[in-house]
Formats: C-alpha cells, sequence, structure tokens
C-alpha cells in the first residue's frame, strides 16, 4: 500500500482534475446520447408502429430505467468503493457504462426482432444506469479529495463540468449526423455511430484513469483501520437525515435539467413545430451557459458556502418555474433560446456546488456510498419521470403545469437546504 504522501506525490492538481473531468465527460456523453436518441429515434426503430405519442412515451419509459439502477450501481460501486478504493472502483464503473453504451449501437431493432429489442434496449439501458450510479460519487471524491484547503468547490466543479461536455458532444454529434446522412440513412445506421464511437472515448477514459492513486482522505482511512464492513448500511443506519436531506436538496437540478433537454427537444420538435437540426443548435447554443455558470458558481461556493449558494439559486429556479409557459410556449425562436439559455444558466449554477456540497454530508468512510445513493436517490425523484410527467402535464393541462411541476420541486429543494441549519461540513481527512 502506498504512503499518502508518495500518492499525493504522483496526483498532481492536472492529472487529478483530467482525471475526474474525463470520466464525467464520457458517462455523461453515453447518457445523453440516449436520452437524444430516445426522443429521436427509439420511438421509431424499436417499438411497434401507429401511435406517435404511445411510442413516444414508451422510450421515456426505458430512458427511466437508469434511474432506478443508479442506486443500485452506488450502491455496488460505492461498497467497493469506501471498501478498496476510489481508483479500481472508477475503472470498473467507466467499463460497465461503455460497455452497455457500445451495445446499444450494436442492437437489432423492432423490424428485426420483434418485442425482444425494446427488451434487450432497456437491459442495456440500466447497465448505463448501474455505471453512472457508480460514477458520479467516485469522480466527485477524486476531486475534492484532493483539493486544498478553500478550493474544494472549485476542485468538486471539474466532475460536474463533464455534464456539459458531454451534452455539447453527444448534441453535436447528433447534429452532425442529421445535417450530413438523410432521414433514410440517419435511421439505418447513423444513429448507430455515437454509441459505437463511444468505445474511443472510454479508451482514452481508462488510460488515464489506471494512471492515478489513491486520494489522501482514503489513504487516511485505511492507515486509521476505519473502514466499515458494509457501508451502505451505515449510511442509511447512521447518516439517514442526511441521506433523506441531501437527495431532496438535488431534487430541483434534476427536474430542471430534464426539462430543459429531454422534455424541451421532445415538446420543441413536436408541439412547436421546430426541425430537428434548428433545436438541437439552439439546444447547445444554450448548454453553453450551463458551462459558463458552473465555474462561476465554484468560486461562489467557496467564497460564500456551498448551501448559502444553493439556497439563493434554488430560489431562482422557483421564480423560473412561473415563467416557463409564457416564454417557452411562445413559439418565437429568440424566447425560446432565452428561455433555454437562463434555464441551463441556472442549471450551471446549481449543479456546480452539488457535488461537493453533497459528499460533505458524509465522513471519508462512507463518502463514496453517501454522497453517490443521494445523487442518484435524487435522479429516481426529480430526473427518471421527468420528461414522462412534463409531457403528460402538457398534453392535458398545458405548459403553465410543466412550470408549477419545476417550481414545485425548487420549493422541495429549497425546504432541504434550510432544514439542513448550520450543520458543518466533515472534515476532509
Amino acid at each position: 500500500m502506498r504512503s499518502q504522501g508518495a500518492g499525493s506525490g504522483i496526483n498532481s492538481p492536472g492529472t487529478v482534475l483530467f482525471a475526474s473531468l474525463i470520466g464525467t465527460t464520457i458517462e455523461f456523453f453515453d447518457f445523453y446520447i440516449y436520452a437524444t436518441a430516445a426522443v429521436l429515434v427509439f420511438p421509431k426503430l424499436f417499438f411497434p408502429p401507429g401511435d406517435a405519442t404511445a411510442a413516444t412515451l414508451q422510450s421515456l419509459a426505458t430512458f427511466a430505467i437508469a434511474f432506478f439502477a443508479r442506486p443500485i450501481g452506488s450502491a455496488v460501486f460505492g461498497h467497493y468503493g469506501d471498501r478498496i478504493g476510489r481508483k479500481a472502483t472508477l475503472v470498473a464503473a467507466l467499463l460497465t457504462m461503455g460497455l452497455s453504451t457500445v451495445a446499444i449501437g450494436l442492437l437489432p431493432t423492432y423490424a428485426s426482432i420483434g418485442t425482444t429489442a425494446p427488451l434487450l434496449l432497456a437491459l442495456c439501458r440500466f447497465g448505463q444506469g448501474l455505471g453512472l450510479g457508480g460514477e458520479w460519487g467516485g469522480a466527485v471524491l477524486l476531486a475534492t479529495e484532493n483539493a486544498p484547503p478553500g478550493k474544494r468547490a472549485w476542485y468538486g466543479m471539474f466532475p460536474q463540468l463533464g455534464a456539459p461536455i458531454g451534452f455539447l458532444l453527444s448534441g453535436g454529434t447528433f447534429l452532425l449526423l442529421s445535417e450530413t446522412l438523410t432521414d433514410a440513412q440517419f435511421f439505418e445506421f447513423g444513429w448507430r455511430i455515437p454509441f459505437l464511437a463511444s468505445a474511443l472515448l472510454v479508451a482514452v477514459g481508462l488510460f488515464v484513469r489506471l494512471k492515478i492513486t489513491e486520494t489522501p482522505a482514503f489513504q487516511a482511512v485505511l492507515e486509521k483501520n476505519e473502514r466499515v464492513d458494509v457501508p451502505a448500511l451505515t449510511v442509511i443506519r447512521e447518516h439517514f437525515g442526511m441521506l433523506m436531506l441531501g437527495t431532496i436538496i438535488a431534487v430541483a437540478t434534476f427536474v430542471l435539467f430534464y426539462l430543459m433537454t429531454v422534455f424541451a427537444l421532445s415538446w420543441g420538435t413536436s408541439a412547436l413545430g421546430f426541425a430537428r437540426p434548428r433545436f438541437l443548435m439552439l439546444q447547445l447554443f444554450a448548454v453553453l451557459f450551463f458551462a459558463l455558470t458552473i465555474p462561476f458558481s465554484a468560486i461562489w461556493a467557496d467564497r460564500s458556502g456551498r448551501r448559502a449558494t444553493m439556497i439563493i439559486v434554488t430560489f431562482a429556479i422557483l421564480l423560473f418555474g412561473l415563467v416557463l409557459a409564457p416564454m417557452f410556449g411562445s413559439g418565437s425562436e429568440l424566447q425560446v433560446v432565452v428561455f433555454m439559455a437562463i434555464g441551463l444558466g441556472l442549471m450551471g449554477l446549481t449543479y456546480g456546488p452539488l457535488g461537493t456540497l453533497l459528499s460533505e454530508l458524509f465522513p471519508a468512510e462512507v463518502r463514496y456510498t453517501g454522497a453517490s445513493l443521494t445523487f442518484n436517490l435524487a435522479g429516481i425523484v426529480g430526473a427518471s419521470l421527468a420528461p414522462y410527467i412534463a409531457t403528460w402535464l402538457a398534453s392535458h393541462y398545458g405548459l403553465a403545469y410543466v412550470g408549477y411541476y419545476l417550481s414545485a420541486a425548487a420549493l422541495l429543494s429549497l425546504v432541504a437546504l434550510i432544514a439542513t441549519g448550520k450543520k458543518r461540513a466533515t472534515q476532509y481527512a
């Protein structure tokens, strides 16, 4: 076993930050290409022909499967992350996600094998969820547990940057394919290219991840012999309150993001009548605001505190929900792009400090499991059914109720943030 000093000598800041960033970029690229295909491709190719709305809802249901798999991935990978170390677990999580994504690109469609096609698609989607359930927490800890004093939120935002970068890569890939291939070519083979190309990204990620060593915090747990036998049980038994509060804190973040991406893409290219390439271009422009506000939020959070920053931003999300319908439903391209830019800008402000805040709720011996479970349970509550619920609300009651849905989620998160009170962050070993 390497000493802490040896580990810190090898894990230079640049290596740590790049390893945390590249892994989540790959993971979110894989995750988002599924989200995009769930709207544009899978309803046509993996479900019975006929009712287009029913096929879309069925496709979005398979999209939701990953969010239910993510807490399982959190428990499994978190167990080993808190028992044998962050490095090996991060490598295993990346492989699980990557292999599941490549497999989707090789699946036969409904026209070839009938109802087996959506079943295999759901199985691969479950594998994606398992991998991401273990990836996010480990990447955040790799960054924050190597952070110098006063810069924990800054370090913790690097894995968070993987989300907009992954989205830009996935959306840009689909946009490029839409522009260079005919519709017939795109649906025949073009949609498979992003899934298969994921193999190259995974190879790069593995190369970087295999060069890192354990974090100082985990080294300290080993030296003090503080590892617990079953981290998930310890989290539930001794830290259940923080687990629940952390989950609710993250709900607004998830609802906001999947309304601004999956639901917006689906509604914009159907009810609002935007052409698919044009709306993807508008969405990619708005994602830039997501990426740009993440570093700003990290600086803000290091200066003012993670909790105080999150309270202000969550209140802003609550207000944003009230203007969702008039802006997005206007049909005006200018109003739609401004709406998405504001929404994804708010997403960056809440997402930047979120990983650091959630990891600080748990001590080092169960931090991988605790932070991962909190984040991914919030995915079930806030994201798994968000596109489905929003589509149903918009179809039956109008877009205003989608906005009320977002505001209600923000109100829940705001209450949870206030309920954490003045609890001090756990000290990183």
